[in-house]
């Protein structure tokens, strides 16, 4: 399905996964790259920051999406959230599918690019869960300043209703329901 996707950002087929921090997009979006021949994936998490968290449609559009609109690789600085800083310019290759992932994928602003949008579909607190035990009790500050700010970024700007494509974790796969055809699962990558 995704291979025979028309581009959507010059050459490049973008692809986003978008849910809740903690609902599971990075490793969906890491095994759907595989399943696509090892696409790109660009992590949001590197574009956004500790005092911007929801604040980088500027900066992925002049350093992703422009250079992705004419055929050229493009050049990210991404942000060290130890070091609090942005790092050197790491090259991200202008691939037939190349996967965004992270809270805000299906942003308004980002939408017209992309090719199809997967929703990672857990409900927040549970994802909110999972990510604070993922990421440990020094992080516990941060967590409590990232809840209220996902909360506004979505009342804003929701997501999952502009999906192709729901997806539930079920064990070692996936269930995926696409927009068209609600009542459909499948297994995927």
């Amino acid at each position: 399905m995704l291979r025979g996707l028309a581009p959507s950002c010059g050459p490049v087929r973008l692809i986003g996964v978008d849910g809740h921090a903690g609902s599971g997009k990075s490793t969906f979006a890491r095994r759907l790259a595989r399943a696509l021949g090892g696409a790109p994936v660009l992590h949001l998490d590197d574009l956004a920051s500790h005092e911007a968290p929801f604040d980088w449609t500027k900066r992925l559009d002049t350093q992703v999406l422009e250079p992705f609109a004419h055929g050229a690789a493009a050049s990210y600085t991404p942000y060290d959230w130890v070091e609090r800083r942005f790092g050197a310019p790491r090259s991200l290759a202008a691939a037939r599918h190349v996967l965004v992932e992270g809270v805000g994928a299906g942003r308004r602003a980002l939408r017209p690019r992309l090719a199809y949008l997967w929703w990672m579909d857990l409900a927040r607190e549970r994802s909110w869960a999972r990510g604070r035990a993922r990421d440990g009790p020094e992080l516990a500050g941060f967590w409590d300043g990232w809840v209220q700010d996902e909360r506004r970024h979505f009342a804003d700007d929701p997501s999952r209703p502009f999906a192709d494509a729901w997806v539930r974790e079920r064990g070692e796969g996936y269930e995926v329901h696409k927009r068209d055809e609600p009542d459909t699962s499948t297994t995927t990558p």
